[in-house]
């Protein structure tokens, strides 16, 4: 019972982060893959710690941007952290 119950917090969390990455697309490409003549970075792959790093760079306003400072403003720490773990997760196009 306890198993079954952590397995399906488990693939809500899964989906959730699925759901907030999906927002990324517009941008970044589907699942993250930018299209290869792209100005705009891949998320695919990009390890966990480092699109922390970004990310909070956005937020603080210490990396400029166009749109993503105004992006990572609203988002919270954990919807960070899930967008982090999420593209870490997803591979990079060959």
């Amino acid at each position: 019972m306890w198993l079954g119950a952590f397995c399906a917090a488990a693939q809500a969390g899964s989906l959730n982060e699925r759901a907030n990455a999906a927002s990324c697309s517009a941008c970044h490409g589907t699942e993250g893959r930018a299209s290869q003549d792209s100005t705009i970075p891949a998320l695919a792959g990009l390890g966990r710690a480092e699109m922390l790093r970004l990310m909070n760079a956005f937020k603080d306003g210490s990396r400029p941007a166009t749109v993503m400072h105004q992006i990572a403003k609203g988002l919270t720490e954990a919807q960070l952290i899930g967008l982090a773990d999420y593209f870490a997760s997803v591979p990079r196009q060959p």
